[in-house]
Protein backbone atom coordinates (compact mmCIF):
# COMPACT_ATOMS: atom_id res chain seq x y z
CA UNK A 1 0.00 0.00 0.00
CA UNK A 2 1.25 3.30 -0.81
CA UNK A 3 -1.02 6.00 -1.80
CA UNK A 4 -3.05 8.71 0.04
CA UNK A 5 -6.38 7.35 -1.93
CA UNK A 6 -5.07 3.35 -0.89
CA UNK A 7 -5.45 4.02 2.67
CA UNK A 8 -8.59 6.37 2.31
CA UNK A 9 -10.22 3.04 0.18
CA UNK A 10 -8.73 1.02 3.67
CA UNK A 11 -10.55 2.84 6.15
CA UNK A 12 -13.77 3.54 4.86
CA UNK A 13 -15.90 0.24 5.90
CA UNK A 14 -18.38 -1.51 3.92
CA UNK A 15 -21.66 -1.49 5.60
CA UNK A 16 -23.79 -4.53 5.94
CA UNK A 17 -26.34 -3.96 8.22
CA UNK A 18 -27.57 -0.80 10.04
CA UNK A 19 -25.16 -0.30 12.91
CA UNK A 20 -22.60 -3.07 11.20
CA UNK A 21 -19.60 -2.60 8.86
CA UNK A 22 -16.43 -4.47 7.71
CA UNK A 23 -12.94 -3.96 7.27
CA UNK A 24 -9.75 -5.21 5.72
CA UNK A 25 -6.23 -4.70 7.13
CA UNK A 26 -3.40 -2.57 7.00
CA UNK A 27 -0.67 -5.30 5.61
CA UNK A 28 1.84 -4.59 8.96
CA UNK A 29 5.08 -5.97 8.40
CA UNK A 30 4.80 -7.14 11.87
CA UNK A 31 2.16 -9.66 11.35
CA UNK A 32 -0.52 -8.26 13.83
CA UNK A 33 -3.09 -5.94 12.86
CA UNK A 34 -2.03 -2.59 13.34
CA UNK A 35 -3.81 -0.44 16.19
CA UNK A 36 -3.80 2.94 14.22
CA UNK A 37 -5.95 1.39 11.21
CA UNK A 38 -8.10 0.18 14.38
CA UNK A 39 -9.00 3.36 15.57
CA UNK A 40 -9.26 5.13 12.50
CA UNK A 41 -11.68 2.22 10.67
CA UNK A 42 -13.63 1.74 14.47
CA UNK A 43 -14.16 6.53 13.47
CA UNK A 44 -15.14 5.74 10.14
CA UNK A 45 -18.05 3.60 11.46
CA UNK A 46 -19.09 5.62 13.94
CA UNK A 47 -19.27 8.64 11.91
CA UNK A 48 -21.45 7.38 9.36
CA UNK A 49 -24.07 7.34 12.22
CA UNK A 50 -23.97 10.46 13.60
CA UNK A 51 -25.53 13.94 11.94
CA UNK A 52 -23.14 15.56 9.27
CA UNK A 53 -23.29 18.17 11.61
CA UNK A 54 -21.62 16.82 14.51
CA UNK A 55 -17.52 16.51 14.54
CA UNK A 56 -15.56 14.16 16.70
CA UNK A 57 -14.03 15.83 19.56
CA UNK A 58 -12.91 12.80 21.26
CA UNK A 59 -12.05 8.58 21.16
CA UNK A 60 -11.23 6.51 23.81
CA UNK A 61 -9.96 2.81 22.68
CA UNK A 62 -8.98 0.06 24.45
CA UNK A 63 -7.10 -3.36 22.42
CA UNK A 64 -8.31 -6.34 23.90
CA UNK A 65 -6.99 -8.92 21.98
CA UNK A 66 -4.31 -8.97 19.15
CA UNK A 67 -6.20 -8.61 15.85
CA UNK A 68 -5.16 -11.23 12.73
CA UNK A 69 -3.95 -9.60 9.74
CA UNK A 70 -5.16 -12.35 7.10
CA UNK A 71 -8.89 -11.88 8.89
CA UNK A 72 -11.70 -9.00 8.02
CA UNK A 73 -13.05 -7.07 11.31
CA UNK A 74 -16.51 -6.57 11.74
CA UNK A 75 -17.50 -3.55 13.42
CA UNK A 76 -20.76 -3.03 15.25
CA UNK A 77 -22.00 0.65 16.26
CA UNK A 78 -24.06 0.81 19.60
CA UNK A 79 -25.80 4.25 19.11
CA UNK A 80 -25.59 5.36 22.77
CA UNK A 81 -27.10 9.01 22.75
CA UNK A 82 -27.72 11.67 19.93
CA UNK A 83 -28.28 14.78 22.44
CA UNK A 84 -29.27 18.30 21.55
CA UNK A 85 -24.89 19.06 21.52
CA UNK A 86 -23.41 16.19 21.45
CA UNK A 87 -23.77 12.44 19.94
CA UNK A 88 -22.39 9.40 21.86
CA UNK A 89 -21.15 5.98 20.05
CA UNK A 90 -19.77 2.77 21.02
CA UNK A 91 -17.76 0.68 18.33
CA UNK A 92 -16.60 -2.60 18.98
CA UNK A 93 -14.58 -4.90 16.99
CA UNK A 94 -14.85 -8.31 16.63
CA UNK A 95 -12.93 -11.34 14.92
CA UNK A 96 -13.80 -14.92 15.25
CA UNK A 97 -17.03 -13.85 17.06
CA UNK A 98 -14.65 -12.66 19.70
CA UNK A 99 -14.25 -8.87 20.38
CA UNK A 100 -11.14 -6.91 20.10
CA UNK A 101 -11.29 -3.73 20.14
CA UNK A 102 -13.78 -1.09 21.71
CA UNK A 103 -14.02 2.05 21.80
CA UNK A 104 -16.01 5.12 22.68
CA UNK A 105 -16.42 8.11 20.86
CA UNK A 106 -18.19 11.43 21.29
CA UNK A 107 -19.21 14.08 18.57
CA UNK A 108 -20.43 18.04 18.92
CA UNK A 109 -22.14 20.72 16.61
CA UNK A 110 -19.91 23.32 15.88
CA UNK A 111 -20.31 26.02 19.01
CA UNK A 112 -18.60 29.11 20.20
CA UNK A 113 -16.51 29.42 23.09
CA UNK A 114 -13.65 30.40 24.63
CA UNK A 115 -10.10 29.19 23.67
CA UNK A 116 -6.71 28.77 24.86
CA UNK A 117 -3.96 26.38 24.35
CA UNK A 118 0.22 25.39 25.41
CA UNK A 119 2.65 27.19 23.38
CA UNK A 120 4.47 24.78 20.89
CA UNK A 121 7.76 23.36 21.72
CA UNK A 122 10.53 25.42 19.97
CA UNK A 123 12.45 22.79 17.81
CA UNK A 124 13.64 22.47 14.51
CA UNK A 125 11.80 23.20 11.54
CA UNK A 126 11.45 20.28 9.27
CA UNK A 127 13.32 21.17 6.29
CA UNK A 128 16.73 20.43 8.22
CA UNK A 129 16.05 17.29 9.26
CA UNK A 130 16.72 13.55 8.26
CA UNK A 131 13.43 11.41 7.33
CA UNK A 132 13.04 8.40 9.37
CA UNK A 133 14.21 6.31 6.58
CA UNK A 134 17.56 8.20 5.85
CA UNK A 135 18.13 7.43 9.84
CA UNK A 136 17.70 4.36 9.35
CA UNK A 137 20.46 4.33 6.56
CA UNK A 138 23.29 3.61 9.47
CA UNK A 139 21.67 0.28 9.30
CA UNK A 140 21.92 -1.05 6.17
CA UNK A 141 24.89 -3.04 6.66
CA UNK A 142 25.49 -3.23 10.14
CA UNK A 143 21.85 -5.26 11.14
CA UNK A 144 20.64 -5.66 7.06
CA UNK A 145 17.44 -7.59 8.30
CA UNK A 146 16.49 -5.33 11.28
CA UNK A 147 16.95 -2.53 8.16
CA UNK A 148 14.55 -3.99 5.95
CA UNK A 149 12.32 -4.74 8.46
CA UNK A 150 11.78 -1.38 9.58
CA UNK A 151 11.35 -0.44 5.76
CA UNK A 152 9.15 -2.28 4.85
CA UNK A 153 6.49 -1.31 7.96
CA UNK A 154 6.98 2.62 6.83
CA UNK A 155 3.48 3.83 5.80
CA UNK A 156 4.44 5.12 2.33
CA UNK A 157 1.98 7.55 2.32
CA UNK A 158 2.84 9.59 4.99
CA UNK A 159 6.43 11.35 5.24
CA UNK A 160 7.92 11.43 9.04
CA UNK A 161 10.94 13.65 10.13
CA UNK A 162 12.01 12.80 13.45
CA UNK A 163 13.98 15.35 15.28
CA UNK A 164 15.64 13.26 17.70
CA UNK A 165 17.33 9.87 17.37
CA UNK A 166 14.86 7.30 16.72
CA UNK A 167 13.87 4.97 19.45
CA UNK A 168 14.14 1.95 17.32
CA UNK A 169 18.03 2.47 16.50
CA UNK A 170 19.05 4.49 19.93
CA UNK A 171 21.78 2.60 22.16
CA UNK A 172 21.87 4.71 24.55
CA UNK A 173 19.17 6.01 27.52
CA UNK A 174 17.63 9.09 26.77
CA UNK A 175 14.94 11.49 28.81
CA UNK A 176 11.71 10.16 27.91
CA UNK A 177 10.68 13.18 25.00
CA UNK A 178 10.87 12.63 21.34
CA UNK A 179 9.21 14.72 18.49
CA UNK A 180 8.44 14.02 15.14
CA UNK A 181 7.30 16.07 12.60
CA UNK A 182 4.98 14.06 9.99
CA UNK A 183 2.24 15.04 6.65
CA UNK A 184 0.87 12.61 4.04
CA UNK A 185 3.10 12.77 0.78
CA UNK A 186 -0.15 13.72 -1.38
CA UNK A 187 -1.70 17.03 -1.32
CA UNK A 188 -5.60 16.09 -1.50
CA UNK A 189 -8.65 17.86 -0.39
CA UNK A 190 -9.80 16.05 2.78
CA UNK A 191 -13.04 16.27 4.71
CA UNK A 192 -12.73 16.95 8.53
CA UNK A 193 -14.00 13.00 9.22
CA UNK A 194 -11.07 12.10 6.80
CA UNK A 195 -8.49 13.97 8.29
CA UNK A 196 -9.62 12.53 11.61
CA UNK A 197 -9.20 9.34 10.86
CA UNK A 198 -6.09 9.76 9.15
CA UNK A 199 -4.56 11.62 12.01
CA UNK A 200 -6.01 8.37 14.23
CA UNK A 201 -3.70 6.12 11.91
CA UNK A 202 -0.63 8.40 12.16
CA UNK A 203 -0.63 9.09 15.66
CA UNK A 204 -0.23 5.70 16.25
CA UNK A 205 3.22 5.99 14.75
CA UNK A 206 6.25 6.41 17.75
CA UNK A 207 4.59 7.29 20.29
CA UNK A 208 4.47 4.48 22.39
CA UNK A 209 8.24 4.24 21.72
CA UNK A 210 8.92 7.17 23.20
CA UNK A 211 8.53 5.13 26.41
CA UNK A 212 11.38 2.95 25.88
CA UNK A 213 14.14 5.69 25.57
CA UNK A 214 14.89 5.35 28.92
CA UNK A 215 15.69 1.66 28.84
CA UNK A 216 17.54 1.09 25.58
CA UNK A 217 20.46 0.03 27.26
CA UNK A 218 18.74 -2.92 28.55
CA UNK A 219 16.29 -3.74 25.27
CA UNK A 220 19.09 -3.92 23.00
CA UNK A 221 20.59 -6.29 24.89
CA UNK A 222 17.47 -7.78 25.61
CA UNK A 223 14.43 -8.64 22.93
CA UNK A 224 10.97 -6.50 24.55
CA UNK A 225 7.20 -7.03 23.68
CA UNK A 226 5.19 -4.11 22.91
CA UNK A 227 1.97 -3.80 22.47
CA UNK A 228 -0.89 -1.02 22.85
CA UNK A 229 -3.11 -1.80 25.78
CA UNK A 230 -5.07 1.56 24.92
CA UNK A 231 -5.60 4.75 23.00
CA UNK A 232 -7.03 8.26 23.18
CA UNK A 233 -7.55 10.97 21.25
CA UNK A 234 -8.98 14.36 21.64
CA UNK A 235 -9.28 16.59 18.65
CA UNK A 236 -9.19 20.55 19.34
CA UNK A 237 -9.13 22.15 15.78
CA UNK A 238 -9.51 22.05 12.48
CA UNK A 239 -5.67 20.97 10.63
CA UNK A 240 -4.83 20.22 7.31
CA UNK A 241 -2.65 17.18 7.41
CA UNK A 242 -1.15 17.36 3.67
CA UNK A 243 0.91 20.50 5.74
CA UNK A 244 3.23 19.64 8.60
CA UNK A 245 2.50 18.86 11.67
CA UNK A 246 4.46 18.24 15.02
CA UNK A 247 3.88 15.60 17.33
CA UNK A 248 5.86 16.17 20.42
CA UNK A 249 5.74 13.13 23.10
CA UNK A 250 6.73 12.22 26.35
CA UNK A 251 6.25 9.69 28.72
CA UNK A 252 5.23 10.20 32.38
CA UNK A 253 5.71 6.59 33.74
CA UNK A 254 6.56 3.06 32.84
CA UNK A 255 5.84 0.21 35.55
CA UNK A 256 4.39 -3.22 36.04
CA UNK A 257 5.41 -4.14 32.47
CA UNK A 258 3.30 -1.12 30.84
CA UNK A 259 4.68 2.28 29.58
CA UNK A 260 2.42 5.28 29.85
CA UNK A 261 3.02 8.45 27.13
CA UNK A 262 1.25 11.34 25.65
CA UNK A 263 1.65 13.82 22.95
CA UNK A 264 0.29 16.86 21.80
CA UNK A 265 -0.33 17.72 17.84
CA UNK A 266 0.57 21.05 16.37
CA UNK A 267 0.54 22.57 13.43
CA UNK A 268 3.63 24.04 11.66
CA UNK A 269 1.86 27.35 12.84
CA UNK A 270 1.93 26.16 16.60
CA UNK A 271 -1.72 25.61 16.74
CA UNK A 272 -2.10 22.78 19.01
CA UNK A 273 -4.43 20.22 17.01
CA UNK A 274 -4.78 17.50 19.22
CA UNK A 275 -3.98 15.77 22.02
CA UNK A 276 -3.52 11.94 22.31
CA UNK A 277 -2.49 9.48 25.32
CA UNK A 278 -1.03 5.66 25.16
CA UNK A 279 -0.78 3.17 27.39
CA UNK A 280 1.11 0.08 26.49
CA UNK A 281 2.80 -3.27 27.01
CA UNK A 282 6.46 -3.14 27.49
CA UNK A 283 7.55 -6.31 28.76
CA UNK A 284 11.11 -7.90 28.46
CA UNK A 285 11.32 -11.46 26.67
CA UNK A 286 12.74 -14.19 28.88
Amino acid sequence: MKSLEQLLSLLKLKKQLDNRYIGDNYPASWGRVFGGQVLAQSLNAAYDTVPKNRIAHSMHGYFILSGDIKMPIIYEVDKIRDGNSFTTRRVVAYQNGKAIFNMAASFQKKEDGVSHQIVAPNILPPEVLRTDIQQVESLKYKNPSYYESLKKSHPKMFEFKPVEIMSHIETKNAIPFSHIWFKTKENKNLSIPQKQQLLAFASDMGLLMTATKPHRKQINERPIFIASIDHAMWFHRDFDICDWLLHAMDSPSASSARGFTRGNIFSKDGALIASVTQEGLLRIKR
